[in-house]
């Protein structure tokens, strides 16, 4: 048994040393891309980007319920992963709107744009027509929306099919975004022009197979939004597979991609909020924080050292520790960090300081009563040990309270501070009970280091509390 604390002070130093290399910068004793796979992960407050909040705005008659607003966020997470922004986050406020937060964002009305459309792809029958590109059309999936102007001249409603606007006829939806089950960049016919390829599933390539098999050589009408791309000829019977031409960019063909991968929208959306956050903003919030934490830090280091002495200085060992391992468990998660995220991170520091002099203080009171510093050392942690786990159990019960209504309200601060903070905690116990513990009796080993003075204790205070 008398091997023990060794054991545990190597585990605990091999433990220190790795997360100080994963804590360190990326540039830093990088081993086979392991640390640049793992960077800090910055929030929309540290490097800048986009926050819109947006309503869902339910057709007249329907209502908006969880199930459909879940379906929405989810379609949102779709496009903001095509869109190739770094940690994005989409989450659900109330009954009715989703916030969208997009750090690094390159061009805010580009990801406003396309977070807002509803990209309802369909595929029309023009009843023998030819539709130009641009033509607003109305189909038996509802009316185009805008003004009669841009609506078509010609052609007739379907039988049994919805009553036409007065902007205009109504004509069959074949399949559409629904029935959609891959997008993908690719060349018009004869490899010319840019044009997106799409496949389709389920009954939505049988009822498209059926259709084209019985209108060869007649036009058909793809549709967006309720407006044609493009309005092909039926060359041959397609059962699955097509491709949407038009005079598209390279971005635009990107974009129409990303939209018809993310499905339409269950609701449209209105923008009733958007924040841009400029990246020098957030560079001066990290250079406040880093100086807010340097200075606590080394104010909290020096009263330790000062008051508790060699307990102290091996409290501050402890925490040094601490920081390196919550700051590596930050980056291995990962954690997107906040400024309300820092400010957890600093307030839990404060609460693995707390521990520690919930303890010497009982070592102090210890050896005023006349106990061996040994055994001192030893009652101070198992008497106090009761206190720490109540006071930070009590603690991570509210962070997860927290943690779960920030999620409810889409409230990201909350989130942030809530998990950096419960992180934080759990590690301050381990960094308090188990690394100061084990330093605390390899250094009993030595008679030299038992001296009560060394813990803050004089000799005449001493003799005064064992007269009592």
């Amino acid at each position: 048994m008398r091997h023990r604390p060794w054991v545990t002070f190597a585990l605990v130093m091999a433990l220190a040393i790795v997360a100080t290399w994963v804590a360190l910068p990326t540039n830093i004793l990088d081993i086979n891309g392991f640390k640049a796979a793992h960077p800090v992960r910055e929030g929309l407050d540290l490097q800048g980007g986009l926050q819109v909040v947006l309503e869902a705005q339910p057709l007249a008659g329907k209502q908006v319920d969880s199930e459909t607003l879940e379906g929405t966020k989810s379609t949102l997470e779709r496009r903001v992963n095509g869109l190739g922004v770094s940690e994005p986050l989409v989450q659900v406020r109330g009954d009715n709107q989703i916030i969208v937060e997009l750090p690094g964002v390159a061009d805010p009305q580009e990801a406003v744009n396309v977070l807002q459309q509803t990209a309802l792809l369909e595929i029309i029958d023009p009843q023998g027509q030819y539709l130009p590109p641009g033509t607003r059309v109305n189909t038996s999936l509802g009316p185009a929306e805008g003004d009669a102007a841009a609506t078509p001249t010609a052609g007739t409603p379907v039988a049994g099919g919805t009553e036409p606007s007065v902007d205009g006829p109504v004509f069959e939806t074949i399949v559409s975004g629904a029935d959609l089950k891959n997008a993908y960049p690719t060349q018009g016919n004869g490899g010319l022009g840019n044009a997106v390829g799409f496949e389709l599933q389920g009954d939505g390539a049988s009822r498209f197979y059926d259709y084209t098999s019985t209108h060869m050589g007649e036009p058909m009408a793809i549709v967006i939004d309720k407006t044609v791309i493009s309005t092909p000829r039926i060359n041959g019977a397609i059962s699955n597979q097509g491709v949407i031409e038009g005079n598209f960019t390279i971005q635009e063909v990107q974009n129409l991609v990303v939209q018809l991968k993310a499905g339409s929208l269950a609701v449209p959306l209105e923008v009733v909020q958007s924040r841009t956050v400029g990246p020098t903003l957030g560079q001066d919030s990290i250079q406040r924080s880093l100086i807010a934490a340097i200075v606590g830090l080394g104010t909290v280091a020096l009263f330790m050292i000062l008051y508790y002495r060699l307990p102290g200085l091996l409290a501050v060992l402890a925490l040094l520790i601490y920081t390196a391992i919550v700051f590596a468990i930050f980056k291995l998660l990962p954690v997107t960090l906040t400024l309300a995220g820092i400010a957890g991170f600093i307030l839990s520091i404060g609460m693995a300081v707390d521990a520690n002099v919930l303890i010497f203080a009982r070592i102090k009171e210890e050896l005023r009563q006349g106990r061996p510093t040994a055994q001192a050392v030893d009652a101070g942690f198992s008497h106090a040990w009761p206190s720490i786990r109540d006071s930070n159990v009590s603690t991570m019960i509210t962070t997860l309270i927290l943690y779960f209504f920030g999620n409810y309200t889409g409230t990201s601060i909350i989130t942030g501070f809530a998990l950096t903070l419960f992180i934080g905690v759990v590690v301050s116990m381990f960094t308090a009970i188990t690394c100061t513990r084990t330093f605390m009796r390899l250094l009993m080993s030595n008679k030299n280091l038992q001296a009560k003075w060394l813990f803050g204790v004089n000799q005449t205070i001493q003799s005064a509390g064992a007269a009592d």
